[in-house]
């Protein structure tokens, strides 16, 4: 009976709400990750004048051509040398304007990072001279070749002047090289000489031949032709009148005697 009367005590249920649909929470905008690139893109001024132009495309082309048969090296022109992975556009790059990587793969690349290709560093470079970087071509570079590239063959050449050096490194510092009979300077390197020419710098073998560009190439094959078939003319004629002298004698005098 107590716990029936407690029962009758209780205030009724309410019966439960209703459930409320969730309302949809609007998505939040993600922030753009930026990853930087695997490769780092060539950060030089352009060339200064046309003379620097067409002296770095000649010296260029002639080695390639020179070299088409080999996949052992790379060699650009007015490209970024990145040797610092902290520092990418500060002191810690400088662009040669020629250089010349050995012992490694060829193949097309933005910029030369050092840290991406086992540490090698240029084992040739040119620097072609103008009045407003000869002072750091002769200066700050050269002790960066030294110091800190270690390259073993560095040329600097001034198209306008034609000033032509060139320096080996020798237990670590640079020496300046002796010049050739023709005024040409050994690349140990290259295993070329380098030499002006026609007021160019201009790459020669072992032998004293001129290394070619491909359009020189072309042209001296066409001249080769020319004169073989110029030769092949004359042959010819000459073996025309051969004959017409022979068959005036023939008419004149009969056939020749037999031996």
């Amino acid at each position: 009976m107590i716990a029936k009367e407690i029962a009758n005590q209780q205030e009724p249920v309410a019966p439960l709400a209703e459930a409320q649909p969730e309302l949809a929470q609007p998505e939040l905008a993600q922030p753009e990750i930026t990853f930087p690139p695997g490769d780092l893109y060539s950060n030089e001024p352009p060339l200064e004048t046309y003379l620097h132009l067409r002296q770095l495309i000649l010296l260029l082309t002639c080695l390639e051509w020179h070299w088409r048969e080999r996949t052992d090296y790379f060699a650009a022109g007015n490209l970024t040398v990145y040797y610092s992975p902290n520092q990418r556009k500060s002191e810690d790059f400088r662009g040669p304007d020629l250089f010349v990587v050995l012992n490694t793969e060829w193949k097309p690349r933005k910029s030369w990072v050092v840290w991406e290709e086992d540490g090698k560093y240029p084992n040739v470079i040119v620097e072609v001279l103008s009045d407003t970087t000869a002072k750091t071509d002769r200066g700050l570079k050269k002790q960066i070749y030294q110091d800190t590239f270690r390259t073993p063959d560095y040329f600097w050449f001034d198209p306008d002047s034609l000033e032509f050096a060139g320096f080996h490194l020798v237990d670590g510092e640079y020496q300046p090289l002796v010049a050739n009979e023709q005024g040409w300077l050994w690349s140990h390197q290259l295993q070329l000489f380098l030499g002006v020419q026609g007021q160019q710098l201009r790459f020669f073998t072992a032998t004293g031949e001129l290394v070619l560009s491909p359009t020189e190439s072309a042209h001296q094959a066409e001249q080769q032709r020319q004169q073989a078939e110029q030769q092949q003319q004359q042959a010819e004629q000459q073996r025309q009148q051969a004959e017409d002298l022979l068959a005036q004698y023939r008419a004149r005098f009969g056939e020749l005697p037999e031996d």
